[in-house]
């Protein structure tokens, strides 16, 4: 180009003038400025002649420091007049394009780079997206004019840069060396078929990446519903069954279609873009985003599932948000059919929500027309997120996952495994839930509201109170296939037709929920909130001064640095006292002054919503305070005693709280706990003997509030044991022991004070029976009744001596006891 004064004038004067209206922006630029080798020749490819995309790719280069694709470029003894070419030829003016032949720049390069054994290029394949969305039929502004797979004619590129111009992102793509290309000793001729076919999977995947794949427009998506093989047996067998014409229960069929599909369009994801950044900006400070690169990396050429945690009703809404942002497909979200509403309901689904049903259950029709419309998305590769939680999390534990989604995700890729499925699970961490105030009356114990999006509203009467930030923690992916060669090796052999129900298929679908818990508990954002509420809620009243509370907090930060619960968790920046500012800042910490200086201390109310972001994160630090809580009763412990009766609690506490630690990984984490805690000065240790602190020192309350973190946990696990004991072997129901726990916690929680609503969660105690269960340490006779082993009882008081304090086993002996007492007396 260079060599051309009137082409270089023309192209300057291009430029000028299309940045008069264009505004472009680089997106994911980290992944490949990482990988580039300033010291060899840089050359972009584009994927077809567009001398805007070329203006585009020029100025972003200037933007970034980078070489200009339209300066002279030296390779060995060759000088390329530009450094840029297009992988496919022009088309012409009616948009047609014939994709045969090379481009004559990689063509030079093979053959320079082969000739010379040093020489290397480097060969970075650039997009530029004028607009982004999928083709879909609601719009036909964007039907028209944005980025989408039908092929771009002149006419329509200019009509689109001035519609959509101002909306301009680039993503560069990491270089690919053309060296390694050549070094695999083929000819030229293969070596640049090789070259082209590279770059053109790598240019098809990255844009069904960020704008969706190819899929025809809804009401077409919906009709071919009902052609899939079985559907149409569930329509036959609807006609049966219902008495009806086979007309009618194809129109019922149509009609479910029609309920459950989402209805993409790109207005409505530019529209929501617009409204969420004012309001992202309006309520929250700021939101941080971790490790987005790995989804970057693997979206092209995978069909990605988010599974994010629930915690509020803007979970969907932030999560699309970001992923536009930043260069990815919005995906399509599994929607409960109650917010299919008025208004809302219409724009959710134009943003990509498909709405779904509560319960399937004695509606196979329904059944087999969803299962079938999941299975196009997944087949067609276009992202979808679901939550494995089913509903929002009211405790801010994370809840036990409801595999119902999963199964049919299971069954979908059994069937057509041809796009390998990868979950990523998505941590979505608030310092201050935007429902708070509705979940307060749940947490004391009232009944569970109706869901409803209008709980987001009541907050706007409330902007006058800080937020705090959101962090968005995108976990470790979990490859599907991978997991189904762990837990079913011999899967891919076997016949995966229609009517395929493997017997293995119920069991590995809970472990799979199991697992993604747990990553996505890996991704956990700790905050100032968390840290604050571990804290304060550990202490007898609620209250800490000043210093002690900087002490206390400085202490979790340093043991977190020292043991990272995972590469994937993140920290809060800044020491205990920057800690206590922030949270003093959004009201939800009380002060108050005296002569010895200043108290820190939670209101009521804040008291019952700090539960909330405690429970956040306490599967964190449920194994340093499980092992702190040894030394609450025993001032000398050794490791092989440590070992012991942490492995015997361990495996319910993993399964309550999804913690990442396998038992086969536990002693070497224990060892790393036990040199932290060595390390901070709240344990000696000699001869793998460790010691606690005297009781008069500081540290030793600091060992002491770290320990009764979990206390609430290990009470509940030895009240189901006490009560189950003392009414005797084959005498409860699971069910029958389920209603004693919940009425015995709620007696402890007012004779102790316990202001902690998730201690009588009859979920909780239903999850811990199952894992005794699954244990092999309760059994139920034919009549469902709770069998238990022999000596459990000295196994249970062995281990509690160890973890509670004397009074409160005591009184929860008492207690059941005294139930106990009154049955007898009933019979």
């Amino acid at each position: 180009m260079t060599r051309f004064p009137f082409r270089r004038f023309a192209f300057g004067t291009l430029r000028r003038l299309l940045y008069l209206w264009v505004r472009s922006e680089t997106i994911n630029q980290s992944s490949f400025t990482l990988n580039l080798d300033r010291s060899r020749p840089v050359f972009y490819v584009l994927q077809s002649p567009s001398a805007s995309d070329l203006a585009v790719l020029d100025t972003e280069c200037t933007k970034a420091g980078l070489p200009r694709p339209v300066l002279p470029v030296a390779v060995g003894d060759r000088v390329e007049p530009a450094a840029f070419f297009y992988l496919t030829p022009a088309p012409d003016w009616l948009g047609r394009q014939d994709k045969r032949g090379a481009p004559p720049t990689l063509e030079r390069l093979i053959a320079a780079i082969s000739q010379n054994a040093e020489e290397d290029a480097q060969i970075i394949p650039v997009s530029v997206f004028w607009g982004q969305s999928p083709a879909s039929e609601s719009s036909p502004w964007k039907l028209l004019f944005a980025d989408s797979w039908a092929v771009t004619g002149r006419l329509r590129r200019l009509v689109s840069i001035l519609i959509l111009g101002r909306k301009t992102r680039v993503q560069f793509s990491a270089p690919i060396h053309l060296r390694e290309l050549v070094a695999q000793n083929k000819d030229h001729e293969r070596t640049l078929r090789m070259a082209q076919r590279l770059l053109r999977v790598h240019f098809r995947n990255l844009k069904a990446a960020v704008i969706g794949p190819d899929i025809s427009h809804r009401r077409n998506l919906v009709k071919g519903l009902i052609h899939d093989s079985q559907v149409r047996q569930a329509i036959s067998e609807e006609a049966e069954r219902q008495n009806i014409p086979l007309a009618k229960a194809e129109a019922q069929a149509l009609r479910y279609g029609n309920e459950i599909a989402s209805d993409y369009t790109y207005t409505a994801i530019r529209f929501l873009e617009v409204v969420l950044s004012w309001f992202w900006n309006k309520i929250y400070d700021g939101i941080k985003v971790n490790h987005l690169e790995g989804v970057q990396q693997i979206a092209p050429g995978h069909e990605v599932i988010y599974v994010p945690c629930h915690r509020s009703h803007i979970d969907y809404l932030l999560l699309s948000y970001l992923l536009f942002r930043n260069g990815l497909t919005p995906p399509h979200i599994a929607a409960g059919i109650n917010l299919n509403m008025p208004v809302i309901g219409g724009l959710l689904r134009r943003g990509g929500a498909f709405f779904m049903r509560r319960t399937f259950k004695g509606n196979p029709l329904y059944t087999a027309v969803f299962n079938e419309y999941l299975h196009t998305l997944f087949t067609k590769g276009f992202p979808v997120e679901y939550f494995v939680e089913g509903g929002r999390s009211r405790t801010g534990r994370m809840l036990q996952p409801k595999t119902g989604m999963l199964a049919i995700t299971l069954r979908s890729f059994l069937r057509s495994s041809r796009m390998p499925i990868v979950f990523v699970p998505v941590y979505i961490g608030y310092e201050r839930v935007l429902e708070g105030r509705t979940y307060l009356g749940e947490l004391r114990g009232a009944s569970k509201k109706k869901e409803s999006i209008f709980d987001i509203f009541k907050v706007i009467g409330a902007l006058k109170q800080r937020f705090g930030q959101v962090a968005v923690n995108f976990g470790e992916p979990i490859r599907l296939a991978e997991f189904l060669d762990t837990e079913q090796p011999g899967w891919r052999e076997q016949d995966h037709g229609p009517q395929f129900k493997p017997h293995w298929l119920h069991e590995t679908t809970h472990r799979l929920g199991a697992q993604v818990a747990r990553h996505l508990n890996e991704a956990a954002a700790i905050n100032p909130v968390n840290l604050v509420a571990l804290a304060l809620l550990s202490t007898t009243r609620l209250a800490l001064d000043d210093a002690a509370m900087a002490r206390v907090l400085d202490l979790y930060l340093a043991l977190l640095r020292k043991v990272p619960y995972s590469p994937h968790t993140t920290l809060p920046e800044g020491d205990g006292r920057a800690l206590i500012d922030h949270v003093k800042a959004m009201d939800l910490l009380s002060e108050q002054s005296d002569a010895l200086g200043k108290i820190l201390y939670l209101g009521e109310q804040n008291a019952v919503l700090m539960t909330y972001y405690r429970n956040n994160v306490l599967h964190i630090f449920a194994l340093p305070a499980l092992l702190a809580s040894f030394f609450q009763s025993s001032a000398r412990m050794s490791r092989e005693q440590l070992l012991r009766y942490t492995r015997a609690l361990y495996p319910y506490l993993q399964a309550e709280l999804f913690i990442r630690w396998s038992v086969e990984e536990l002693e070497g984490v224990i060892d790393q706990w036990l040199a932290a805690f060595v390390e901070q000065g709240l344990l000696r240790v000699e001869n793998e003997v460790y010691q606690r602190p005297a009781p008069s020192s500081r540290k030793f309350v600091l060992l002491t509030l770290l320990s009764r973190s979990i206390n609430q946990t290990l009470q509940r696990f030895y009240m189901a044991i006490a009560l189950l004991l003392n009414s005797g072997q084959n005498t409860l129901t699971a069910e029958a022991l389920e209603d004693l726990c919940t009425i015995m916690a709620q007696r402890l929680s007012i004779l102790h004070g316990l202001n902690a609503p998730e201690f009588f969660d009859k979920s909780l105690f239903r999850h811990f029976i199952q894992t005794l269960l699954d244990q092999g340490v309760l059994r139920r006779d034919t009549d469902g009744k709770l069998g238990y082993l022999e000596g459990l009882g000295e196994l249970a008081e062995g281990a509690a001596k160890r973890v509670l304090p004397a009074d409160l086993r005591l009184s929860i002996r008492q207690v059941a006891l005294h139930r106990s007492d009154e049955a007898f007396q009933g019979s």
